[in-house]
């Protein structure tokens, strides 16, 4: 079962947009939209401080081996992997979206497994 995500208006809208403009097509816009499709809206000024949004930074813990992970959510034109910025338009990226301080997640690897990861703390970047 997927967590509960929660994001604000803003953030609903400006990444509506930005699926809007996505030519062509591709999975991974498909699983942002089903992201969004059941996520639980809120004003801006209601967003949680402790919520995974474009500009927010993270810190995971992986089940198992206690490695700890740190990335930035960000917008595509803001994404640099190598600086630990994950465009929200990456599957790793939406599987982000709007997770909150505890709860956990499969993070997709390119090889088709996935690391089981919980939030540990987010962050304003």
């Amino acid at each position: 079962m997927q967590p509960t995500i929660i994001l604000s208006e803003h953030h609903l809208e400006r990444l509506e947009t930005l699926i809007a403009r996505q030519q062509p097509r591709t999975a991974a816009i498909e699983a942002l939209e089903e992201e969004l499709a059941r996520a639980e809206i809120v004003p801006e000024t209601a967003l949680p401080a402790d919520v995974i949004v474009p500009g927010r930074s993270a810190r995971f813990v992986e089940t198992g081996s206690g490695r700890e992970y740190s990335y930035t959510l960000v917008y595509p034109h803001e994404a640099d992997l190598a600086q630990g910025r994950i465009s929200v338009l990456l599957p790793a990226g939406s599987a982000l979206l709007g997770l909150r301080v505890g709860q956990s997640i499969d993070w997709p690897l390119t090889d088709g497994k996935a690391l089981h990861l919980t939030v540990l703390a987010v962050e304003e970047a």
